[in-house]
């Protein structure tokens, strides 16, 4: 057995790329923050599916499909989820109206990951199934002084207090008294710091909640609440990680205050020195160079591309959309045009269609993607042998071994089993024509499977010299 690949990673809380090394080779353990559950995911939430789905196959390449444990959250209980329930099913209770919105979406979610070549994570857990895990949590940080429950404007809560934690803003860089409150969060008198956080709020009649049995100083500090944004992914990546991991990522505007925050009551919970020992940022997305809001009305959901005309008038297809993500590096901003699709498309039109038969990755490209998941020069690296194939047929199952790590492998997607089968068959029979010189038969046989949208692409095996023929579906 070869050594290792050395993977190379760019660390947002150290601000450098240093060797990946993690604690446990046996069990590489990462958290990605996922959707909030209220609607279709957007263009932007693609990104990171897209970008950490690369990451999770680079890792399992290099460590063993079955020591990679990667934990994506779905986020089912938010206000912007309740505001969707009650407008949606103004006549259900509210549990029920919320379970109907994010049972919809979440299952859409993850059809529109799949349909990008996403792989399943290894756990796609709820928020709602880890309450008990949040209000454990709480409870720490009350114990241990960093946290305080007060009365504000709606209600009992548990705020975080960031006054109790030295180095708070490590992450961000920030520095306290500069801080100011996340989105989320009410700037309100009853708050010790501004920048103090919730962990717990209390619920009214309309919203939904769960019993907070907390204890403060040995007496009773119930509240009946449901939990701030931050303490779910605490929560999640404690039960399936434990508490300390080794990669945590998401997006660039997750870094304040969401990473910043969910550092703080992992850290002060559990009274580790780290949460994650590595944490990874993809930049932001525009579309058509605008930011991308209803407001602008260049809002585009995952389904929009996949389904309807909304971006350049036509639908795409999902690994069109995966390769033009790719194509820029992941720490870049990335303006998401029918331009770079169309780039994209071209792109993928010359790759074969081919299979790895056990094939392993080419290592030009396992290098691109080992550097900091450089997918620009992975994409280079993959269309020369894409090319390198087209030519020479022995090569396919380099070039298919290769695409498949990078999710990009180019199916035979619109043919099913039984027309692949005949067309192989015409294939084999237009060989046996040419070496009988009946080159008439020959051409007519490729003339009619392109007219049928297949294109035929001959070569030579680099062993015997013998004309080699694949086929893929015209695009």
């Amino acid at each position: 057995m070869g050594a290792r690949t050395t993977l190379r990673l760019y660390n947002t809380l150290t601000r450098a790329k240093s060797d990946f090394v993690p604690i446990d080779p046996e069990n590489v353990r990462m958290y990605v923050c996922g959707p909030t559950v209220y609607d279709f995911a957007h263009i932007g939430n693609a990104r990171p599916a897209i970008v950490f789905d690369a990451l999770f196959r680079l890792l399992r390449h290099v460590f063993g499909e079955g020591h990679v444990t990667y934990v994506r959250n779905i986020t089912d209980v938010d206000d912007k989820i309740n505001a969707r329930a009650l407008r949606d099913h103004p006549g259900l209770p509210l549990n029920q109206a919320i379970r109907l919105v994010t049972e919809k979406t979440e299952t859409q979610y993850i059809e529109d990951a799949k349909a990008l070549g996403c792989l399943d994570p290894t756990v796609q857990p709820r928020a709602t199934e880890h309450i008990a895990g949040m209000v454990a949590i709480i409870q720490q940080l009350l114990d241990r002084g960093h946290a305080y429950v007060a009365t504000g404007g709606e209600g009992r809560e548990v705020l975080f207090s960031t006054g109790s934690m030295a180095d708070y803003g490590q992450l961000s860089r920030r520095k306290l008294e500069d801080q100011q409150a996340g989105a989320r969060v009410a700037v309100e008198a009853h708050k010790k710091d501004p920048s103090d956080f919730v962990l717990w709020k209390g619920s009214a009649a309309d919203q939904p909640g769960w019993s907070g049995p907390f204890v403060v100083d040995g007496k009773d500090a119930s509240i009946f609440g449901r939990p701030g944004w931050h303490i779910e992914c605490s929560a999640m990546s404690q039960h399936y990680l434990g508490e300390v991991f080794d990669i945590h990522g998401g997006g660039l505007d997750l870094i304040f205050p969401h990473h910043e925050n969910e550092i703080a009551q992992s850290r002060c919970a559990h009274g580790t020195e780290r949460m994650a020992n590595l944490w990874m940022h993809n930049g932001f997305l525009q579309v058509e160079g605008r930011k991308m809001s209803k407001s602008e009305g260049n809002f585009v959901t995952i389904d929009d591309l996949l389904h309807s005309e909304k971006l350049g008038g036509r639908t795409w297809p999902g690994e069109v959309l995966r390769l033009a993500m790719l194509m820029t590096h992941y720490r870049e901003p990335i303006d998401f045009s029918v331009k770079r699709l169309e780039e994209a498309e071209r792109l993928f039109s010359r790759w074969p269609v081919a299979e790895a038969d056990g094939a392993a990755p080419d290592a030009s490209v396992v290098e691109a993607l080992a550097d900091d998941l450089n997918t620009v020069a992975a994409v280079q690296a993959l269309h020369a042998l894409a090319l390198a194939a087209n030519a020479d047929p022995a090569r396919l199952p380099a070039f298919a071994a290769s695409a498949a790590l990078m999710g990009l492998l180019p199916r035979k997607s619109e043919v099913d089993e039984a027309v692949a089968s005949a067309v192989d068959a015409l294939v084999e029979m237009r060989l046996e024509m040419l070496k009988a010189k009946n080159f008439a038969e020959a051409d007519r046989i490729r003339d009619d499977l392109l007219a049928r949208g297949i294109q035929l692409k001959d070569g030579k095996d680099a062993a015997t010299g013998e004309r080699v023929t694949i086929w893929e579906v015209k695009r």
